[in-house]
């Protein structure tokens, strides 16, 4: 159980909301993945500005219900467009309607971009936005490794653009793994990046499912596989960024493997695209609760946008603080409801509370008293958050 108890401020994040772009370009990828484009309108410029890993919610209406996926920015900042890889997901509703239904000239709602899924290199021109700039450091003949699988490769490209484009002196390592050659998102930008930094890029791809010469690029990164790796392939000392994405078990593994060689956790950047311990996403609407006519309720105070909101949550129902929420102010952010992307975020001002899953916060903001609010379940009478905060 935890309490709040620190009053002093995290990194400001940009406040998340929704506005609805046109869409500019629909790519295909592979047979199963597409890269969407958005225009940006000269009004909303400032609103979508990013720094390379970062992501954006989309929203939108699929055979009468309302969807929200979170989709990472899959290219460098330029200005005018923003661009996200959305991969078919066996079963997935938003995914499929994106890959067979999404053309250009449509429009649909995206959320200003989120997420701290980025480097701390000072890169010319790009990631000073903001709170983010005090955090950047200074390196000469910076050296970064980046391991991704399947679609966990969309933020890995726009950090893998930006630095090589505006570090000079940057070397950047790839370790891809898909299930075979067809299935590699974004192969020809990969190819050009090579082409173009011949001697400070380099490229491991791996495939599971297909056989390659050298059987070390063969079959699924396991705990064997990922170690000779990073005694032949990656000098794991020299690295001064490390970047991970993909499945629960592959960043898992690689947190576990590197923490154990004393790679110092400050220098480890990982996102997720599945958690491993999936659960159902009660977030969507807010699932329907009523208060408890005996009284037995907790009472939830938050603040959003300025404007205080309270709700009563029935003990019995143990039900998170962003499900509650959502009863009465529909317009509370979020996007995955899993405990991943952190666009529900927001700090505990009074109250006890425990958080189930956190993949998206850092240490310092959970010392600071900040929550996962799709994740945060009050433990006490009554709680207090803010999401302006």
């Amino acid at each position: 159980m935890t309490s709040a108890t620190d009053t002093s401020a995290a990194p400001a994040r940009k406040k998340a909301k929704f506005n609805s772009l046109e869409v500019a370009d629909v790519k295909k990828l592979t047979d199963e993945a597409v890269e969407v484009s958005f225009r940006i309108p000269e009004d909303l410029q400032a609103d979508y500005n990013y720094v390379p890993g970062q992501y954006v919610a989309l929203r939108a209406t699929v055979d009468g219900e309302e969807l929200r996926r979170s989709y990472s920015l899959c290219s460098a900042p330029t200005g005018g467009t923003i661009s996200v890889g959305i991969k078919k997901d066996f079963g997935g509703k938003f995914s499929t309607w994106a890959n067979e239904q999404l053309v250009s000239g449509d429009r649909i709602d995206v959320m200003n971009p989120q997420g701290a899924f980025t480097s701390k290199i000072r890169m010319t021109g790009l990631n000073d936005p903001d709170a983010l700039e005090k955090e950047l450091r200074d390196i000469d003949n910076p050296r970064v490794v980046a391991i991704a699988a399947g679609s966990g490769i969309t933020p890995i490209m726009a950090i893998t653009t930006a630095v090589l484009h505006e570090v000079p002196d940057a070397h950047l390592e790839l370790i891809y793994s898909n299930r075979g050659g067809g299935e590699v998102m974004f192969a020809d930008k990969i190819g050009d990046l090579k082409d173009k930094y011949p001697s400070r890029f380099a490229v491991h791809h791996i495939l599971t499912r297909e056989q390659r010469i050298n059987p070390l690029f063969s079959g699924r990164i396991d705990d064997e596989k990922l170690r000779i790796l990073l005694d032949s392939v990656i000098d794991v000392d020299s690295v001064d960024e490390w970047f991970l994405c993909g499945p629960f078990e592959l960043v898992q593994l690689c947190r576990d493997t590197l923490a154990e060689r004393g790679v110092d956790a400050s220098k480890i950047r990982y996102e997720l695209f599945t958690t491993g311990t999936p659960t159902a996403n009660q977030g969507n609407k807010g699932r329907p609760v009523e208060a408890d006519p005996d009284g037995d309720n907790v009472d939830i105070d938050f603040m959003l946008d300025g404007l205080s909101g309270q709700v009563q949550s029935p003990v019995a129902a143990n039900e998170t603080i962003l499900n509650a929420a959502l009863r009465v102010r529909p317009d509370v952010p979020f996007a995955c409801a899993g405990g991943v992307c952190g666009t529900c975020r927001a700090k505990v001002v009074d109250g006890d509370y425990e958080m189930d899953e956190n993949f998206a916060l850092e240490p310092d903001e959970v010392e600071k008293g900040y929550v996962l609010t799709c994740q945060t379940r009050p433990t006490g009478k009554s709680i207090t958050v803010d999401y302006d905060a």
